[in-house]
C-alpha cells in the first residue's frame, strides 16, 4: 500500500467517524500530510473498505520517524496527537453517545467503547501483554494479572522529567482538563481522549475508558471538580445513581483514606465496568438482620475481607442503612483485634470501600471494611500486605484487589522466571527478596520443566489469597467471627 492510500485511508476513518466533515477533507488531508512530514500528493482510490486504525497509525508512525519528525521519546505524544485525527470532538461524541442512550444504555456505552478503542485511547494491543489466569480458593476462583501493559520510562524521559518544572495544568491525571491535552514529559499523552458529561445528584460528573484497563470496559467516572476522594451517604447515593444509567454496569469507589485507599486521594472518582469479580460471586457465609432496616436482604460476604452485602428496592433504605454501618464503623473500636477508630489527636482510621450492582433487580452494595492503623509490628499497615509478602504485593490493596483481581507489579515477569530456574536447580539470577519463599516452595514442592510455570503462577496465587486476609479487619476464624457480631451488635445498639 502506497502512503498516499494510507493517509487517504485514515481520512475515511474520520469521514465515518463524523469527526469532519466532507468539505474538510481536503483541508484534513494537508494537515496530516504536514504532521508525518510528506509535501506531496498523488491521488488514490476513495475506498470506503473498513481499515484496521491501528495498523494505518503504525504505517503513518513509521513514515513520520523517517521524516524525522519527532524524537524517539516523544512517540507516546505524537501518536496519541495523530489519532486525534481520527477522534470526533467532545460535544460529537457527547451527542451521538447520548441519542444511543435513548435506544439503550448498552448501545451507548458500546459506541463509546469501540470508539476508544478505535482511536487508541484504550490500548488494546499494549493489555495483550499482560499475564491473566486465575487462581483456586475456597472463596472461589482469584484472578491474577500481571500488569505489562503500561510502558517503561527510559531513562532519558526519566531524567527530562526530573528537570521539568511540575506543571500545575492540569492539575492532575484525572481532571476533565486532561481531555484533548497534548501532553508533556511529566504528563500523559491525552490528545485523543474523551469523557461523556453526565450528572449525578445534581453535580457534574465525567464518564472515560481507562487507556490501560485492568478489566472488561473499565471505566473511569470522575469528579468534574477537582476534589478530594470522600466516602459518605452521598458517594453511595453516586454509586447507585450511575446504576440506574447504566444498570449493565458493577461500579465501586476506592476508600478514602491512605494505606486502604487507592493511588489518587486528591480527586474523587469512581470506577466501573462488566467483569464478573470473584467476590460478587462470592456467597453469604451468614445472614444478618439490622434492627432498623428489617426490610434488607443483608450478611457477611464468605471473603478474606469484612464485607456486609445488603441488597433491597428500595433506594432511600439502602442508603440510610448504608451510611448507618458507615458511621457505626467510623466510631467502633476493638483493641482485642487491634481495631482502632482513631488516635487521641483525632486523627481517623476507619472507612470503606463500597461496591454496587443490580443482580436480579435488585440493588446490590457491598461495603467492605477498611482500617489504616499501623503498629510496630506492621509499620506499613495493620490490615495492609505484611512485610513477607512484599516481594510479591506490597503496593496498597485498592477496590479492583478488594474484588478479587491481583494488580500485580511488572517487574514479576522476569523475577519470577528467575525462581522457576532456581527451583530447577539451574543456573539462575534469583532476587533476594523471592529466595525465602523459593527455599520454603523447595522444601514443598516437587518441581519438573513440564510443572514449575503453573506450580509457581499457583503460588503466587495463594501469596494474593493472604494479601486479602491480611487486608482483612476481622479475620476468617473463629476470633474474627465473634468480632464481627460484636459490631453488629454495636450497629444494632440505638
Amino acid at each position: 500500500m502506497s502512503i498516499y492510500q494510507t493517509v487517504q485511508d485514515f481520512i475515511n476513518i474520520a469521514l465515518e467517524n463524523g469527526t469532519i466533515e466532507p468539505l474538510d477533507e481536503i483541508y484534513t488531508r494537508n494537515q496530516l500530510l504536514h504532521f508525518v512530514g510528506i509535501h506531496d500528493w498523488k491521488n488514490v482510490e476513495h475506498n470506503f473498505e473498513k481499515k484496521d486504525s491501528l495498523y494505518l497509525m503504525d504505517e503513518l508512525l513509521e513514515v513520520a520517524r523517517k521524516n524525522n519528525v519527532f524524537e524517539t521519546n516523544e512517540r507516546e505524544f505524537y501518536e496519541a496527537a495523530l489519532m486525534n485525527f481520527i477522534t470526533p470532538h467532545p460535544a460529537k461524541i457527547n451527542q451521538d453517545f447520548w441519542e444511543k442512550y435513548k435506544e439503550s444504555p448498552e448501545e451507548a456505552t458500546d459506541y463509546f467503547y469501540s470508539l476508544a478503542k478505535q482511536v487508541n485511547q484504550v490500548k488494546t494491543r499494549e493489555l495483550e501483554k499482560n499475564i491473566a489466569y486465575y487462581h483456586t480458593t475456597r472463596y472461589g476462583d482469584l484472578q491474577i494479572t500481571i500488569n505489562l501493559s503500561k510502558p517503561e520510562k527510559d531513562s532519558k524521559t526519566i531524567a527530562a522529567a526530573k528537570l521539568m518544572k511540575e506543571s500545575e495544568y492540569p492539575i492532575c491525571q484525572l481532571c476533565v482538563e486532561n481531555e484533548g491535552f497534548y501532553g508533556i514529559d511529566n504528563k500523559a499523552a491525552r490528545s485523543n481522549h474523551r469523557m461523556i458529561r453526565m450528572s449525578l445528584n445534581g453535580q457534574q460528573w465525567d464518564f472515560q475508558y481507562s487507556p490501560y484497563a485492568y478489566f472488561n470496559e473499565h471505566s473511569i467516572l470522575l469528579n468534574e471538580k477537582h476534589t478530594p476522594m470522600v466516602i459518605n451517604k452521598r458517594s453511595f447515593s453516586n454509586l447507585l445513581e450511575f446504576l440506574d444509567l447504566f444498570p449493565q454496569y458493577t461500579i465501586g469507589s476506592n476508600a478514602d483514606l491512605p494505606i486502604v485507599g487507592g493511588s489518587i486521594l486528591t480527586h474523587d472518582h469512581y470506577q466501573a465496568g462488566k467483569n464478573g469479580f470473584p467476590m460478587a460471586k462470592a456467597s453469604l457465609r451468614e445472614k444478618i438482620v439490622l434492627s432498623k432496616f428489617s426490610n434488607l436482604q443483608m450478611g457477611i460476604v464468605d471473603w478474606p475481607l469484612s464485607v456486609f452485602r445488603l441488597k433491597g428496592s428500595d433506594k432511600i433504605e439502602l442508603l440510610d442503612a448504608a451510611d448507618d454501618i458507615l458511621k457505626k464503623w467510623r466510631i467502633y473500636s476493638d483493641e482485642s483485634l487491634s481495631i482502632r477508630a482513631k488516635d487521641i489527636d483525632g486523627t481517623q482510621h476507619h472507612t470503606i470501600t463500597p461496591i454496587a450492582r443490580i443482580r436480579d433487580g435488585l440493588y446490590e452494595l457491598d461495603l467492605v471494611l477498611r482500617d489504616n492503623n499501623v503498629s510496630k509490628q506492621f509499620p506499613e499497615g495493620i490490615f495492609h500486605p505484611h512485610r513477607k509478602l512484599h516481594h510479591i504485593k506490597k503496593e496498597n490493596i485498592g477496590l479492583i484487589e478488594v474484588m478479587g483481581m491481583a494488580i500485580l507489579p511488572a517487574r514479576l515477569k522476569s523475577e519470577l522466571f528467575e525462581v522457576e530456574k532456581y527451583l530447577l536447580n539451574q543456573e539462575n539470577q534469583i532476587s533476594e527478596i523471592h529466595r525465602p519463599w523459593a527455599e520454603q516452595l523447595k522444601k514443598s514442592e516437587k518441581f519438573t520443566e513440564n510443572n514449575v510455570h503453573e506450580k509457581v503462577q499457583q503460588e503466587v496465587g495463594k501469596v494474593f489469597e493472604e494479601v486479602l486476609q491480611d487486608a482483612g479487619v476481622f479475620k476468617d476464624d473463629e476470633q474474627g467471627k465473634a468480632g464481627i457480631h460484636r459490631f453488629i451488635d454495636f450497629i444494632n445498639m440505638d
